[in-house]
């Protein structure tokens, strides 16, 4: 086996498919935090949550730091548009500026393997929309949170990843 093939999965050695249908290596997110999200544009938590998310993405970043959308009708199918409209929706209604990828399964049998490993690094599987995973610049899964837990609430666990990822760069320059 090739050292590439013996390496330890995470969750940046997934390939997704994003919001406009081209098969993406979640691989160009190495080296920054990434939160991910399962969005829903027909949800309580929604309005809340799309705000939050964007703020989080405008402050924080994109060379540091990115959201990671993935809409899903797999709750009260909240989420019944196409990709298209989702994409639509959330960029006209709340300036997304986060990448976002196609409508998928983020739990059960039918979860794509990206939502697995997540799953299966914190044992927290989600039972409705937004649930939130920080990923490190590594791959690694640090924390999942569930729909009723703000992304105010997180940030500080955001940032500081963040601010080690600066504080690193700064030290090698």
């Amino acid at each position: 086996l090739s050292a590439t093939q013996q390496k330890e999965p995470d969750f940046y050695t997934f390939k997704v498919v994003n919001i406009r249908g081209k098969l993406v290596s979640l691989e160009k997110y190495r080296g920054s935090v990434s939160l991910v999200v399962n969005v829903a544009s027909e949800c309580g938590y929604t309005d809340s949550h799309y705000k939050a998310l964007q703020q989080l993405q405008r402050d924080l970043g994109p060379y540091h730091f990115n959201v990671l959308a993935f809409p899903c009708n797999q709750f009260g199918q909240q989420e019944p548009d196409t990709n298209k409209e989702i994409e639509s929706f959330a960029r006209k209604t709340y300036g997304a500026s986060f990448p976002m990828f196609s409508k998928i399964a983020v739990s059960g049998a039918g979860a794509i393997p990206a939502f697995k490993y997540l799953i299966d690094s914190t044992g927290e599987e989600p039972t409705w929309n937004f649930w939130k995973y920080l990923v490190d610049p590594n791959g690694k899964v640090v924390k999942a949170w569930d729909s009723t837990v703000s992304v105010e609430e997180i940030r500080p666990y955001v940032t500081e990843l963040v601010r080690k990822i600066i504080l690193k760069k700064k030290d090698e320059l």
